[in-house]
């Protein structure tokens, strides 16, 4: 057998579906307790030595660093991305180059329960290069107090999605840092620019850095202040590049939606601000795509000449938890219908992009939400209700004006249902009807095609009574997959046809299981791909359809239902006017 063909074998061997190794073998006696040695270095004012960390030629155990595989964009630029590896390759996994991460309000909920878990998983995959380092930013009043290590800690093991790996955890908390100050605190910031350099020297991490704000809006323009005038965000003099990770919501209307992208797009340059929605990190929602287009089976019927009608449906069976404050300002539609619900709309709608990249992708996009159009008469077609007292799977639950922080008379929805139209040759005609609301009976993300019905039955109309719309249904979350509905004959001596499911699952029909949104996302960021993350144009698009809603609302009283109920009876109503019915999850 020839160098070459025994090279081709060895190839093909490292297909998508296996996991990458992980970082290095279990311990055989792994000690609970570990994390005291090799703790995450602690940084302040009063302590502003570099954490301690493997040199720029050495991993955690002093071995020599072995190249690591990145992203298009680094192995364009040159900066350090392995010579040998083709960015078109897709058969070995993406590793990012030598980096920084720093998570801004790192003792916060989203940290502490996705973020620090995702970048754990991710080193348990062997996904991030060796020479990494996770830098915390934040005060110390984080629940429960207590040191920083064992916070990473707590939050790590108890969120991991992979197994837990004791030499994985003692490797990443060696190349963690932790800052302490506050947002407005000029001196932090230089220590934390500090921390950077010094990393930059010990770490071998190339300039290279992403700040993840997951901190509240209204500090967004502090801490981008901050970056801009310690120099943080300056890709040049860091020689590497500087990367800014933005949480939703984008603003809370059109106008504050274009003061934060200007602010944003003047720290960093547009190519380095990613605005995250989780949502897209979804293995079902990138599945849309691939159902689409790869498939011929789907595409030539993905129009209006087929299509009655889509339904995109994100129910939650829990209220409002701990976040009374915010949601109190935000409600259903700002929280979800504006990013969420739109972005689904416009993956169901966009048409083929002209190659699977990001600018690529975004132009599809962009067009579709740019089509969208409101009814005429928005009364009977956007429904906004907030959940009263009742029963939900057993459980007394009370309304939320009775929620801990909410006032009595809070007039803010918890739930919003809207007709919406887009305006394009493949769509005219065909509703997309959205809603979302908490209380309701179960948790559950869909998007559901309904197709128009036979033109003509040979049957009669007791044969075909229980048969309904053919309906493709993607399920986002919790069980992942395609449902595929369609008519049968029952077996019998009689005609009955009768609506059955053919049902694909991803945990039945692939080994590996499914990377949690925030692995796949933060990925995303260290490598340079951009594809899943939204940009100016599409939070502005989305804004000019909410805020006509939101301008309609305001002043009206939102409608009751009961918790444990799918909304407000005025729901139901908007779509039998139309002749149709919510499917039921």
């Amino acid at each position: 057998m020839s160098d070459a063909t025994q090279s081709q074998e060895r190839a093909e061997e490292h297909t998508e579906d296996e996991s990458p190794p992980a970082a290095a073998a279990p311990d055989e006696n792994p000690t609970p307790d570990a994390d005291v040695a090799d703790a995450p270095t602690t940084r302040s004012k009063s302590n502003p030595g570099p954490g301690d960390g493997p040199t720029a030629n050495e991993d955690a155990d002093g071995q020599p660093a072995v190249p690591a595989a990145v992203g298009e964009d680094d192995a364009e630029s040159g900066d350090g991305g392995n010579p040998l590896r083709d960015p078109a390759d897709r058969r070995l996994p993406r590793v990012p180059a030598p980096c920084a991460l720093v998570v801004f309000g790192i003792g916060g909920d989203l940290s502490r329960k996705k973020l620090i878990p995702a970048v754990y998983d991710l080193a348990n995959r062997g996904l991030l290069p060796t020479d990494f380092v996770l830098v915390g930013f934040s005060k110390t009043d984080w629940p429960g107090g207590g040191s920083f290590e064992s916070l990473a800690r707590k939050s790590a093991k108890d969120g991991a999605r992979t197994a837990w790996n004791e030499e994985v955890w003692r490797r990443l908390a060696s190349n963690t840092v932790f800052v302490e100050g506050s947002f407005d605190d000029d001196a932090a910031f230089d220590t934390l620019a500090e921390t950077l350099a010094d990393s930059q020297r010990s770490h071998g991490i190339q300039g290279n850095a992403a700040f993840y704000l997951s901190i509240p809006p209204k500090l967004f323009p502090t801490v981008l202040q901050q970056m801009e005038r310690t120099g943080l965000a300056d890709s040049d003099a860091a020689d590497g590049w500087r990367r800014v990770v933005v949480e939703k919501p984008f603003g809370h209307d059109l106008p504050s939606a274009l003061d934060l992208n200007h602010l944003v797009d003047r720290v960093f340059s547009a190519r380095d601000v990613y605005r995250i929605d989780h949502y897209l990190g979804k293995e079902t929602v990138q599945n849309l795509l691939a159902l689409r287009f790869a498939n011929q089976l789907f595409e030539p019927v993905w129009n209006g000449n087929f299509v009655d009608s889509v339904q995109i449906t994100m129910a939650e069976d829990v209220g409002i938890g701990g976040r009374a404050a915010f949601y109190q300002a935000t409600g259903a539609a700002r929280d979800v219908l504006q990013n969420h619900l739109l972005q689904l709309l416009a993956l169901t709608a966009m048409e083929e992009p002209v190659e699977f990249s990001p600018e690529a992708v975004r132009i599809e996009k962009i067009k579709a939400l740019r089509a969208i159009s409101l009814p005429t008469d928005l009364g009977p077609y956007a429904v906004r209700g907030q959940y009263d007292q009742g029963w939900l799977a057993g459980t007394r639950a009370c309304a939320f004006t009775a929620e801990d922080g909410i006032p009595e008379d809070s007039t803010t929805e918890t739930y919003a249902a809207v007709r919406l139209g887009v305006e394009t040759r493949r769509w005219a005609g065909v509703p997309f009807y959205l809603r979302t609301g908490k209380r309701l009976p179960k948790r559950v993300t869909e998007i559901s095609v309904l197709f128009k019905k036979a033109p003509h039955l040979p049957f009669s109309r007791t044969d075909t009574q229980e048969l309904g719309h053919n309906q493709l249904v993607i399920r986002v979350q919790p069980d992942e997959g395609v449902t595929l509905k369609f008519g049968s004959k029952v077996p019998g001596s009689a005609m009955e046809v009768r609506d059955v499911a053919m049902d694909f699952l991803y945990g039945e029909a692939f080994t590996e299981s499914s990377p949690e949104a925030y692995e796949r996302l933060i990925l995303d960021v260290l490598v340079g791909d951009a594809t899943l993350f939204p940009r100016s144009e599409e939070v502005e698009a989305s804004w000019r359809v909410i805020d006509p809603l939101e301008n309609f609302w305001a002043g009206q009283e939102p409608q009751l239902y009961r918790a444990g109920e799918w909304g407000p009876k005025a729901a139901d109503e908007m779509l039998a006017r139309d002749g149709r019915q919510w499917r039921r999850p």
